[in-house]
C-alpha cells in the first residue's frame, strides 16, 4: 500500500477553495441585516437572518477569478511580508544577524530551554497588550538560524513563535483588535475583567512552552526525530562555524531595530497604524542598516530584491488562503454558517453553552480569520444568546477570544501563520501534525476556565440592565 503523502500547501489551499465553492451549492444561502456603528465598522443585527429568495450558484469561472481578487484583498499582508524579507536580507548582509546569533550562543548556547521560554513569553506579552502578529515575521529566520546552531530545527523556531503569538491573543489582557472590540459590542467597560486574564496568562504560556520544549528535547536526543528532517533548511545547506564579533555598528543596527519595534508599537496604539505604516518603518530601518553597515546602494538594492524573491512562495500561500473566505462571502453562506452554529446553544445549559461558544468561535475563525472581523460578525449574536442562557457577557467575550486566538495557530486561512511557516519552509501538513496536540491542550484548559467562569459568575456584576 502506497504511503499517504500530504499535498503541497498550495494544493491543499486551492482544494479548500474548491470545497468552499461546492459548499455554496449545498448550504442554504442567507444573510443578517447589518448596521454601521459609531466607529464606522459594520455589525450584524441579531434576529434578522433571512434566506435568499433565489440561490446563486458560484461557477468554476468565479472560483478562478476569486484568486486574483484574493491577492488584491490580501495585498497589504503580502507586500508587508516581502518588504520584511528584503529588509532582513539587508540586515544579514551587514553581518548583524550572524553576530547576534554568535553572541546569544556564547551566553545561552547550552540552555535552549531558556531561549524557548523567553521567546514564547515575550511574544505572548506583546500580542496580549498591543495585538502584534505580523510583526513577528522578521524574527522567524533569525530564530531558525539560532535553533540550527543549537542543534534544533526550523519547527522549533516556528513553534515558539506561533505559540507565543496565538496564546498571547487567546488570553489577551486588552488586545485593542479583539478584546476591546468584543467588550464594546457586549456593552461592557473597556479592559474590564482583566484580573482573570492576567491570572491565566502564565499557566497558558507554560502549556505552550512545555509543548515546544518537549518536542525540542526529542530533536536534541536524535535529529532523526525532527518533523522536518526530510526538508531542506530555509537557510541553505551551509553550516556556519565562526560568527563575527558583535561590533559597534552591529550594536547600532540592533538598537535601531529595537527602536523601530518601539515606534511600531507606539504607532499601533496611539495612531492606529497598520501594515502600510509598519512597512514604511521597516524600510527606513533597512536604509539605516545599510548606511551603518557600510553597504553600497547597489548591494543593498540587490539584497533587498533577493530577500523579497525568497518569499514569493509565501506570498502565493497568503493570497490563496484569503481566497477561501472570499468564496464563502461571494456564495452568501458565511452568515448561514454563523446562524446554524449558534442555534444548538439555546438548547443546552449555561456551562455547556459557554464551551459551545468556544467551539463555534474556533470553527468560525476558519471562515473569518480576522479577529476584529469575527467580533463584529459573531458577538452581536452571542451576547443576546448569553443573556438568554444566563451566561455573563464577560464569559461570552472570553469564549470569543479563546476561540479566535488559539485557532489562529492552526487555521490555513490565517495569512500571518501561512507567512511564518512559509518563510521557515515548513509545509502546512507538517505544521498541522505539530500544532494539533497543542491546540487540544489549550482547548481543554480554556474549557475548564469557561466552566469555572460560569459557575463563579465571572463578570456578572458588570452585566448591563436588561
Amino acid at each position: 500500500m502506497a504511503k499517504f503523502k500530504v499535498p503541497h500547501t498550495l494544493t491543499l489551499l486551492f482544494s479548500m477553495m474548491v470545497l468552499a465553492m461546492i459548499a455554496t451549492w449545498l448550504v442554504p444561502q442567507g444573510f443578517f441585516a447589518t448596521e454601521t456603528l459609531a466607529n464606522g465598522r459594520t455589525a450584524v443585527i441579531p434576529g434578522t437572518f433571512t434566506l435568499v429568495e433565489e440561490r446563486q450558484y458560484l461557477t468554476p469561472w468565479q472560483l478562478l477569478t476569486a484568486i486574483p481578487r484574493a491577492f488584491a484583498s490580501a495585498q497589504d499582508v503580502i507586500f508587508f511580508v516581502m518588504i520584511l524579507g528584503g529588509v532582513l536580507s539587508i540586515a544579514r548582509a551587514t553581518g548583524t544577524v550572524d553576530a547576534l546569533i554568535g553572541r546569544l550562543l556564547e551566553r545561552h548556547g547550552t540552555k535552549p530551554h531558556m531561549l524557548i521560554f523567553m521567546v514564547v513569553f515575550c511574544f505572548a506579552m506583546a500580542s496580549s497588550f498591543i495585538g502584534t502578529a505580523g510583526e513577528y515575521i522578521p524574527f522567524v529566520l533569525i530564530l531558525v538560524a539560532l535553533c540550527r546552531a543549537m542543534r534544533l530545527d526550523a519547527m522549533t523556531a516556528v513553534g515558539m513563535t506561533v505559540a507565543g503569538y496565538g496564546i498571547g491573543y487567546g488570553v489577551s489582557a486588552f488586545n485593542p483588535f479583539t478584546v476591546l472590540i468584543a467588550q464594546q459590542i457586549a456593552d461592557l467597560p473597556p479592559m474590564s475583567g482583566n484580573w482573570l486574564r492576567f491570572a491565566i496568562f502564565v499557566p497558558f504560556v507554560l502549556i505552550g512552552f512545555h509543548h515546544v520544549w518537549s518536542y525540542a528535547k526529542t530533536v536534541l536526543a536524535d535529529p532523526a526525530n525532527s518533523m522536518v528532517a526530510d526538508l531542506p533548511c530555509p537557510l541553505g545547506d551551509k553550516t556556519e562555524v565562526h560568527y563575527p564579533t558583535l561590533a559597534l555598528n552591529h550594536k547600532l543596527i540592533l538598537a535601531s531595530f529595537v527602536g523601530t519595534i518601539a515606534l511600531v508599537a507606539y504607532g499601533i496604539k496611539v495612531h492606529g497604524w497598520y501594515l502600510y505604516e509598519l512597512s514604511a518603518c521597516f524600510i527606513a530601518w533597512g536604509i539605516f542598516a545599510a548606511i551603518i553597515g557600510r553597504i553600497s546602494a547597489d548591494t543593498a538594492a540587490q539584497k533587498f530584491i533577493d530577500g523579497a524573491m525568497e518569499l514569493t512562495t509565501t506570498a502565493m500561500l497568503i493570497g490563496v488562503a484569503r481566497g477561501i473566505s472570499l468564496v464563502m462571502e461571494d456564495g452568501q453562506i458565511l452568515h448561514s454558517l454563523v446562524h446554524g452554529m449558534s442555534l444548538p446553544l439555546s438548547y443546552v445549559g449555561a456551562e455547556a453553552a459557554a464551551v459551545g461558544m468556544l467551539i463555534i468561535q474556533t470553527l468560525l475563525n476558519f471562515f473569518v480569520p480576522s479577529g476584529s472581523g469575527q467580533a463584529y460578525v459573531t458577538m452581536p449574536l452571542m451576547v443576546p444568546l448569553a443573556d438568554l442562557l444566563h451566561i455573563p457577557r464577560q464569559v461570552a467575550v472570553l469564549a470569543y477570544q479563546f476561540g479566535d486566538g488559539f485557532s489562529n495557530m492552526i487555521i490555513p486561512t490565517n495569512a500571518v501563520l501561512m507567512g511564518i511557516i512559509g518563510i521557515a519552509g515548513i509545509p502546512y501538513g507538517h505544521w498541522f501534525r505539530f500544532c494539533l496536540p497543542l491546540i487540544l491542550k489549550l482547548m481543554l484548559a480554556s474549557s475548564v476556565v469557561l466552566v469555572l467562569a460560569v459557575v463563579f459568575g465571572y463578570g456578572v456584576e458588570l452585566q448591563p440592565p436588561m
